[in-house]
C-alpha cells in the first residue's frame, strides 16, 4: 500500500492508532506496523471517513452580521480574515492581550494542529487556559513522589504477571491495551479491575473490586497495610530507591483493615487478596484512569494508588499517561520558549469567567466546550454578550459553532499532514492526507499565518511546517527526522524507569514538596458520599462528543441500581429527573445490578431529553491540587417526571 495512505488516529484516546486506507473506497484498517494497533480499528477508527463527509460538516467561512441572534450569512475567506483582525486589533488597542482567550484542547492532537496555532496567541500574549479539564490533577499528584507521571508502556503489558486497571474502563477506552491484556492473561497474566461499577472491563476480569466512589485513598492504604504488617514488603528496593518511608508507614498502619472496609465498602478479604497479588505477581502493571482523578480527591487518589507497586520492588509500576515520559518540545512549536502569555486561567471554571465578561475575544478550536465544560448554560451566557466576539475554527458544526459569531472550516485528519504524539506508547508515523481539502477548509498552520499577516506579526510566527516539525521532534526520536518525513516508523525517546525527577531523586513517599506548597505530604482521604453521586465516562461509539453525526446522539440513559428504583417506585424505561441546584436533566432510566446503591451512571458529555447537556449538573468547583474537575463527585438527586 502506497506510504500517502497511511494516517494516524488524532482522537484523544490512549491507543493512538496506526490506519490504512485503501485509496478509492477510504476504507480503513488497522495497520500492524503499529504493534498496539495490532491490526484492527475500533468502532469509531472504522467509520470515521463517514466524518469527512458527513452533513454536518462546516465547509465555508460563516458569520453573523446582524448579531448575535441573527442568521449566519456564508462569506469569503478575506473577508472572514478581515472581520477577526479587525476585531483582535480593537481588543488588543482597547483592553490589551489579557482580554484576547484561546480555548484549545485535544480533540485533534496533531502537533501541527494542537500547537502551531498557539504561536500567534503566544506572539500577542493572549490569556490561556490551565488545559485542566482531563488529566493535569492526576500528573501534578504523581510529580509529588516520583518527579514526572511517565511510568509503564502498553509494550510492558505481555511481560507483566498481574495487571490492575484502577477506576480505567480499558474495554472501552482503551482497546488494543486491553486486547494486549487479554492475550496477557492467555499466557499466565492475571487481571483485575477496582471500579464502583461493574464495568465492561470488570465483566471480564478475574477479579473485581468495588469501593464506594471517592475511597480509593483508604482501600490503597488498605492494600499497603496488609503488605506492610503480613512482611511482604520490598525492603531492599525501598531501601535503595524509597524516601520517607516510615512517614508513609506510620500513616498506612492506621487503616486498620476494619476502619478501610466501613469507608469503602470492601470487605477484608478482598483487600488483603489484592495485597497478597501485588506481593506474589511480579511484574505488574497499575493502570490508573484519568476518570478516578475527576472527583474532589481525586489527585489523592492516583498518588495512593501509584506508591504501591514501589512497595513490593517494582519501578514506576504504574501508567497513567506517559506524555511526560517523552522529550517532544511542544514549547519551541508553540512559541511558549519566547513568549508568555499574559494569564492563564482555570480551563475547569472558564464558564463563570466568560459569564462574567472579563474577556472580549474569544478564540476556539480543536474543541467542543458548550458540552465538554461543567456548567455550558452559563459559557453560553457568556458567549451570548454584546461585548463577547467568539470565532471558531471547526471541522464540523457542533454546538459551540452554532453560538459563535464567526465560523472557520477546518480539515479533518483525512485531508492534512500532521504528527500525533501519543501518551501511552512512543510509536510515531508521518500521518499523510489521503484527498484534498473538502470545500474551503483550511488547515491550522495556514490560518494562522494569515492572521498573522493581517496583525503584521507573521515574521515572528510563521515558519514552514516542516520546520515546525523539526523543532518539535529533533531531540526526540531514535532515527532521524527526515526518515520519518520519508514514511518511516520510528519511536520515540523515553526516559529511564529507575529515574525519580523528585529533590532527593528518590520515590518520595512522603513528599516534601507537597508539603512545601501547602498540600498534605501523604494522601489523605477527604470524601463522604451523601445521597447519589453522578459517575459518567466513555461510550463505544464516541469520543467525546465526536461521531453523533454517525452514530446519533449519545444515548439519554442513566443506570440505576435496582435497589435504589424500587425504593423510589422507578420502573425500567421510565424517564427521570436529574437534579440538582444547577439544573435538571431528563434521562431515560436502565435498572441494573451493575452499578451498587447511591450510585448512577451515564455516557459522558450527553444530552437529556429535555435538551439540557449532563455538564449543567457539574460545578465549577475545582480540586486543590492540580486544579482539575470534579465531575465524579456531582451529588444529584432523583425524581419521576411529572406528566
Amino acid at each position: 500500500m502506497s506510504e500517502k495512505l497511511r494516517l494516524v488516529c488524532p482522537r484523544d484516546c490512549y491507543d493512538t492508532c496506526f490506519i490504512e486506507v485503501e485509496p478509492l473506497s477510504l476504507k480503513s484498517r488497522g495497520s500492524t506496523l503499529n504493534p498496539v494497533t495490532g491490526g484492527f480499528l475500533c468502532p469509531r477508527g472504522n467509520e470515521d471517513r463517514k466524518r469527512v463527509f458527513s452533513k454536518d460538516r462546516v465547509l465555508y467561512p460563516y458569520a453573523r452580521l446582524n448579531g448575535k441572534t441573527s442568521d449566519f450569512i456564508r462569506i469569503d475567506w478575506e473577508t472572514a480574515l478581515n472581520l477577526v483582525a479587525e476585531k483582535l486589533s480593537d481588543t488588543l488597542r482597547a483592553h490589551g492581550p489579557g482580554r484576547i482567550l484561546h480555548i484549545e484542547y485535544a480533540g485533534n492532537m496533531g502537533l501541527l494542529t494542537m500547537y502551531y496555532p498557539l504561536r500567534l496567541w503566544n506572539r500577542l500574549g493572549a490569556a490561556r487556559t490551565d488545559w485542566s479539564i482531563c488529566s493535569k490533577s492526576g500528573h501534578d499528584a504523581l510529580s509529588l513522589h516520583y518527579g514526572l507521571s511517565y511510568g509503564r508502556l502498553p509494550t510492558d503489558i505481555p511481560s507483566s504477571k498481574l495487571l490492575i486497571f484502577w477506576g480505567f474502563n480499558a474495554a472501552v477506552s482503551a482497546p488494543h491495551i486491553w486486547r494486549l491484556a487479554l492475550d496477557a492473561r492467555d499466557n499466565g497474566s492475571f487481571i483485575v479491575s477496582v471500579d464502583p461499577r461493574r464495568s465492561e472491563t470488570a465483566k471480564r476480569s478475574d477479579f473485581w473490586i468495588s469501593p464506594r466512589p471517592g475511597s480509593d485513598v483508604a482501600l490503597a492504604y488498605g492494600v499497603a497495610y496488609h503488605l506492610i504488617t503480613g512482611e511482604l514488603l520490598d525492603y531492599d528496593f525501598i531501601e535503595r530507591y524509597g524516601e520517607g518511608f516510615e512517614a508513609y508507614r506510620e500513616e498506612v498502619l492506621k487503616w486498620t483493615p476494619d476502619r478501610v472496609e466501613s469507608i469503602t465498602g470492601v470487605d477484608v478479604y478482598s483487600v488483603k487478596r489484592l495485597a497478597e497479588l501485588y506481593a506474589s505477581l511480579k511484574p505488574s502493571i497499575t493502570l490508573i484512569g484519568f476518570g478516578v482523578q475527576k472527583r474532589v480527591a481525586g489527585a489523592d487518589i492516583v498518588r495512593a494508588v501509584a506508591l504501591l507497586p514501589a512497595l513490593v520492588g517494582v519501578h514506576r509500576g504504574f501508567y497513567y499517561s506517559n506524555s511526560k515520559g517523552f522529550f517532544v518540545n511542544t514549547a519551541k512549536i508553540s512559541l511558549e520558549d519566547r513568549f508568555q502569555p499574559s494569564r492563564t486561567v482555570s480551563q475547569v471554571a472558564l464558564a463563570d469567567l466568560i459569564e462574567k465578561g472579563e474577556f472580549n475575544f474569544i478564540f476556539i478550536y480543536n474543541s467542543n466546550p458548550l458540552l465538554t465544560l461543567p456548567r455550558p448554560d452559563k459559557l453560553l451566557r457568556g458567549f451570548m454578550r454584546e461585548d463577547v466576539f467568539v470565532v471558531v475554527h471547526e471541522t464540523h458544526w457542533t454546538e459551540t459553532a452554532r453560538a459563535a459569531d464567526v465560523v472557520l472550516p477546518a480539515p479533518t485528519f483525512y485531508e492534512k499532514t500532521d504528527v500525533v504524539i501519543p501518551y501511552a506508547h512512543n510509536y510515531i508515523m508521518l500521518s499523510r492526507s489521503v484527498l484534498e481539502p473538502l470545500g474551503e477548509s483550511r488547515d491550522e498552520v495556514w490560518l494562522t499565518c494569515r492572521l498573522s499577516e493581517k496583525l503584521g506579526v507573521d515574521r515572528d510566527v510563521c515558519v514552514d511546517r516542516n520546520e515546525a516539525l523539526r523543532l518539535a521532534l529533533e531531540e526526540a526520536i531514535e532515527g532521524s527526522i527526515d526518515e520519518l518525513f520519508k514514511g518511516a516508523v520510528l519511536t520515540l525517546k523515553y526516559r529511564p524507569l529507575s529515574e525519580y525527577q523528585t529533590p532527593s531523586g528518590r520515590i518520595e513517599f512522603y513528599s516534601k514538596t507537597a508539603e512545601e506548597k501547602g498540600f498534605d505530604p501523604l494522601p489523605r482521604v477527604i470524601e463522604k458520599q451523601e445521597g447519589f453521586v453522578l459517575l459518567n465516562s466513555a461510550h463505544p461509539l464516541y469520543t467525546h462528543t465526536q461521531f453523533r453525526d454517525v452514530y446519533g446522539a449519545i444515548p439519554g440513559i442513566v443506570h440505576m441500581n435496582e435497589h435504589d428504583a424500587l425504593e423510589l417506585g422507578i420502573s425500567e424505561g421510565e424517564t427521570i429527573e436529574v437534579y440538582n441546584n444547577h439544573g435538571v436533566v431528563e434521562l431515560r432510566v436502565h435498572i441494573t445490578q451493575d452499578v451498587p446503591r447511591g450510585v448512577l451512571w451515564s455516557p459522558r458529555e450527553l444530552i437529556g431529553l429535555n435538551g439540557v447537556a449532563q455538564n449543567v449538573l457539574v460545578g465549577t468547583e475545582v480540586q486543590r491540587l492540580g486544579g482539575g474537575p470534579t465531575f465524579n463527585s456531582t451529588k444529584v438527586m432523583v425524581r419521576k417526571k411529572e406528566g
